[in-house]
């Protein structure tokens, strides 16, 4: 399968105090979020000026693609467009059909299966096609990449950088805590039995044998939402709290959910749970998420080259391992069995 563009989709955020409000209003439009929570969160994003370091983050990796492609020797424009603000995956997509692209393969910012994290993107693909006319091109998305070597390795390596932070006393206490977006327990069964938990577990247990580590925690962050409805537990702040109490002095957090360093990385985790940590005695240090590193852009071309070539993916080999979608077209729906399991419940 050949193309010729690249399309990264990205959730999007503001890059002003004044796109902060309407930003969020797009993320929580038909949800009935009440006015007084879209105060409390758009404060986290004016403690940094308004500005989400997610569009910087997805430029710098564009950049990085196009020159890992470069030296694959493939020459493809990569676009940029967002589901949730500028740029809009819609006019992006219809910039393309005006440039004369027929096919492109679609890398999103988000490792899982799952509805919000990839049958979303599908979605946003369709519209996109859909605003774009008959002349849209033909959109690839890439299949979650959860379990891809460089992606468990990336994340090794940063645990390791994150812990050479701490001293040597406080590394032989640390306790590895890898932490993902929570979300409604429901929500996690949509399209088959815990899909987005297990991937999330799995994805940790590679992830922390290739880091070292024997033992670890898992825990959630940034629910939202009426406390009636059940989310995935246990958060962060509670883990946290019961490892204090437990006497652990030191604590590496691993935002495994997280492809980039956003506002659920950069307030939810350096600000609210480091002054928990603070309070409670406790060293926490965090490692850094792929970003626009290098070999995240390596590992985005590798996807491609599955369908270019028709290469077998390249997956960590593990115990009890989890499915993940497989790659989508023209924003139809994969549909591999898990998916079709869930529809007929």
């Amino acid at each position: 399968m050949e193309f010729d563009a690249v399309l990264l989709l990205s959730f999007g955020g503001p890059e002003g105090p004044e796109q902060v409000r309407p930003f969020l209003e797009n993320v929580t439009r038909g949800r009935n979020v009440p006015p007084e929570r879209l105060d409390d969160v758009a404060e986290h994003y004016l403690h940094f000026g308004g500005v989400s370091p997610i569009n910087r983050i997805n430029r710098a990796l564009v950049a990085q693609l196009e020159a890992e492609l470069h030296n694959r020797g493939l020459n493809l424009p990569v676009y940029f467009g967002n589901r949730n603000w500028e740029p809009y995956v819609e006019n992006i997509v219809s910039t393309m059909r005006d440039n004369g692209v027929r096919r492109a393969a679609v890398f999103t910012t988000s490792a899982w299966s799952g509805y919000s994290s990839c049958t979303q993107y599908v979605e946003d693909i369709a519209r996109a096609r859909r605003a774009a006319g008959p002349e849209a091109p033909q959109l690839v998305k890439i299949r979650p990449y959860f379990d891809h070597p460089r992606f468990v390795q990336i994340f090794a390596d940063t645990i390791g950088a994150a812990a050479g932070a701490l001293t040597a006393e406080q590394q032989a206490d640390a306790r590895l805590v890898f932490t993902a977006h929570s979300i409604p327990v429901a929500a996690d069964e949509r399209l088959g039995p815990r899909l987005y938990s297990r991937q999330v577990a799995y994805a940790a247990s590679l992830v922390a044998a290739a880091a070292g580590y024997a033992e670890y925690d898992l825990a959630w962050q940034s629910r939202s939402g009426p406390p009636q409805v059940a989310w995935l537990e246990p958060d962060i702040a509670d883990r946290l709290a019961a490892l204090a109490a437990a006497g652990t002095k030191a604590v590496i957090v691993c935002p495994i959910g997280f492809v980039a360093d956003h506002i659920e990385v950069v307030w939810d985790l350096d600000e609210e749970l480091r002054s928990l940590a603070e309070s409670a005695g406790v060293a926490l240090v965090r490692a850094a998420t792929p970003n626009a590193h290098p070999r995240f852009a390596q590992m985005a071309a590798d996807l491609i080259d599955e369908l270019r070539y028709g290469y077998p993916a390249q997956r960590v080999a593990g115990p009890d391992p989890v499915p993940g979608c497989l790659a989508s077209v023209d924003g139809e729906p994969c549909r591999p069995p898990h998916c079709v399991a869930a529809e007929k419940r």
